[in-house]
């Protein structure tokens, strides 16, 4: 039943984007993940370059109104030689099945469950 109910809403904070400011090793940067909807949610985090891009915790389960804070940093790499126009962390979260225990499965979005996401895009200062 929960799977063919739309999840609801999470905020983020940063809402819009992230920002690493060079050296780019030396940053660690927080999101808060923020479940606003009444049912309880699992989360994971993508990235599109996971060589350049470490995310801690990379997934949970969150129950209504409840928040998570992640650690994101960033490898050394040489910002003139490499292309970081599509970096980008996506946090993809559906509802947990009824009677679920609270530990997070990746079959949750695998299944025919519906899956939502957000895009935070990924800048870099020189």
């Amino acid at each position: 039943m929960a799977f063919s109910v739309p999840p609801g809403d999470i905020q983020t904070q940063p809402n819009a984007k992230i920002v690493f400011n060079s050296p780019y090793d030396k940053n660690t940067y927080h999101i808060k993940i923020n479940n606003s909807s009444a049912r309880r949610i699992g989360w994971a985090i993508k990235t599109t370059n996971p060589a350049r891009l470490r995310v801690d915790p990379p997934y949970g389960v969150l129950d209504p109104k409840e928040a998570v804070l992640m650690a994101v940093s960033c490898n050394a790499f040489d910002f003139a030689s490499e292309d970081t126009n599509n970096d980008r962390i996506t946090v993809q979260w559906t509802n947990t099945p009824e009677g679920a225990t609270k530990q997070f499965c990746y079959e949750w979005f695998q299944s025919d469950g519906i899956v939502r996401r957000k895009n935070l895009p990924v800048e870099y200062n020189p």
